[in-house]
């Protein structure tokens, strides 16, 4: 998708991606390895009922999702960061999960007519409806021609 064709308000949707146990664990054996996301014995009793997945894996997938669905053939080259990044329920082996994104707002810089600027507002939703990730994004678009 192009800078051009965003418009505030517009929701862009992205996955499905199903997750399952084998995934969660080589992510978290990797980058987050805490019990509750490694341990799937100790995971069943503890607070949280079973296995789930890292935060971070969740925001991978969301990542994910986003360039399959916007990003991939764009002339977005990096961000300068996140606003707020909430994990509202948990992940969990066979979730089948979705990405919508609201453009909250996209311009041309003030300082360069170069750069584009998208500030966009994702949720991650679980095939129950229930938002398992928001988080506050901007996002940095070549308009120079040079991507």
């Amino acid at each position: 998708m192009k800078f051009a064709e965003f418009r505030q308000g517009m929701v862009i949707k992205g996955g499905p991606i199903t997750l399952t146990q084998e995934e969660i664990l080589e992510f978290a054996r990797r980058f987050d390895p805490q019990w509750f996301h490694t341990d799937v014995r100790r995971a069943e009793e503890g607070r949280w009922g079973g296995l789930i997945a890292s935060g971070w894996h969740t925001c991978a997938l969301a990542m994910r999702m986003a360039v399959d669905a916007v990003l991939h053939d764009s002339e977005s080259f990096g961000s300068p960061g996140l606003g707020e990044v909430r994990w509202r329920v948990p992940v969990r082996p066979g979730d089948t999960l979705t990405l919508h994104m609201r453009v909250q707002g996209a311009r041309i810089s003030s300082s360069r007519e170069d750069l584009g600027i998208v500030t966009w507002f994702w949720i991650v939703y679980n095939q129950h409806d229930e938002a398992v990730l928001e988080l506050d994004a901007t996002s940095l678009f070549d308009l120079s021609g040079e991507t």
